[in-house]
């Protein structure tokens, strides 16, 4: 099987890794990749986001598979384009990846689909957005409509940060703040059978402690020794199926990765928000657990053939997963600076996001610039593994957070005092 994989981040490189471990898989070829995945995978400079260089170059190549990596390009329609020129890909179309290109339009599939989340209001004017601070209170919880690249949402117990940030988009959606802590959960589907991955947590804030702004994931850790054991299957029943089912009913099927990011609220699972694509950080840390040929897999959901493949298969190992970031990441990173000391790392994988080659040196490039992750026999080994590489990687300015599974990593004992 010929695979083209459309990317370039840390997400991209831990795919490309696991799609490598198929035996399936003849070639792979990766748009437009990073100086890190040039080393497992053939590279094409062609830009993402245009639809007709996408299919151009899957037309060229005689791929079998377009696995789309990024939320933009799955936005802009490139899933349609593909194929409208006969090309199986895995990734929602346009108006499927509208679960994640628009808050509202979420909200309005969770509704009519009877899935559990947070009461919220769909806010254009000034008035509305008061209106709606005033019903709902603190925390205040304020996301902008569209895309944001992980930096649209604000959580927070001042009013006039909680106006400032609704007044920068034409349309935000306002909702209850959910208690409880939050949990990434995956599912794989061909539009009619959709498959549960195993739970993740990432961490959103860039600071240890969770503080400071949001960003796109410090972190993340799998599997979840504190989440209830049925986690998998009540969010299956709750949320994914019914998901699924009411977007076949629209007539707008989803075929491609549902991200569903959860509360584990006192009231039960509620959902935070959707994405249409595999989750960064949180690829990093289930896709090395994954024992399931990933190639294989991901054809069968872009043709309509996982009924052929009811459970996914799970090594036992833990896995943690820990970003580092640029100086100054994520309100203005500083790019260009020289990373050195990856030679020096052992027992871990570094898995290379805001990166580039100049002259023979591998530079930063952009915010979130390597992913370090670490596998043991559980979560402690797995994230003395991951930090004892993050150490030995130089990077003038970086920063990381220390915390990353840390208390979950603690016995069960520890933990619940």
């Amino acid at each position: 099987m010929k695979v083209l994989l459309i990317g370039s981040g840390g997400r991209e490189h831990a795919l490309a890794q696991a799609l490598n471990r198929d035996p399936i898989l003849e070639e792979l070829h990766v748009a437009p990749g990073n100086p890190g995945i040039a080393l497992i995978a053939k590279c094409h400079p062609v830009d993402a986001d245009s639809n007709s260089e996408v299919v151009e170059l899957a037309k060229e190549l005689g791929v079998d598979l377009v696995v789309i990596g990024p939320e933009k390009p799955l936005v802009n329609g490139v899933a349609d384009a593909l194929r409208k020129a006969g090309i199986a890909v895995f990734g929602p179309s346009a108006l499927a990846a509208q679960l994640e290109g628009s808050k509202d339009f979420a909200k309005q599939v969770m509704r009519d689909a009877g899935v559990p989340t947070a009461r919220s209001f769909t806010c254009t004017t000034k008035a509305e957005i008061v209106a709606a601070l005033d019903a709902l209170g603190t925390p205040y919880v304020v996301k902008h409509d569209g895309l944001a690249a992980g930096k649209g949402v604000v959580v927070t117990n001042d009013r006039q940060l909680a106006l400032d940030h609704a007044y920068l988009s034409p349309c935000v959606v306002i909702e209850e703040y959910l208690d409880g802590p939050e949990v990434s959960l995956f599912g794989i589907s061909d539009g009619t059978t959709i498959l549960a991955m195993q739970p993740a947590q990432d961490f959103k804030r860039v600071f240890d402690g969770d503080l400071g702004p949001n960003t796109g994931g410090m972190g993340a850790y799998s599997p979840l020794p504190w989440a209830p054991a049925d986690i998998v299957e009540q969010t299956l029943i709750q949320v994914l199926k019914p998901t699924i089912a009411e977007m076949n009913a629209r007539g707008t099927p989803f075929i491609g990765l549902l991200y569903a990011g959860l509360a584990l609220t006192k009231q039960g699972i509620r959902v935070i928000e959707f994405n249409a694509r595999f989750g960064d950080p949180e690829t990093q840390v289930l896709l090395p657990r994954l024992n399931t040929p990933l190639a294989k897999l991901l054809y069968q959901a872009a043709t309509g053939a996982l009924k052929n493949s009811s459970t996914l298969d799970w090594a036992p190992e833990s896995a943690v997963t820990v970003v580092l970031a640029a100086e100054g990441y994520p309100t203005a990173p500083k790019l260009g600076d020289p990373i050195t000391g990856l030679e020096s790392v052992e027992n871990a994988t570094v898995f290379y996001a805001g990166t580039t080659l100049k002259d023979g040196s591998l530079l930063s490039s952009g915010g979130r610039v390597l992913t370090i992750t670490g596998v043991g026999e559980n979560l402690s080994t797995a994230r003395s593994k991951a930090y004892e590489a993050i150490s030995k990687i130089g990077l003038r300015g970086s920063h990381y957070r220390h915390d990353i599974a840390l208390t979950a990593s603690l016995p069960q004992k520890v933990r619940e005092n």
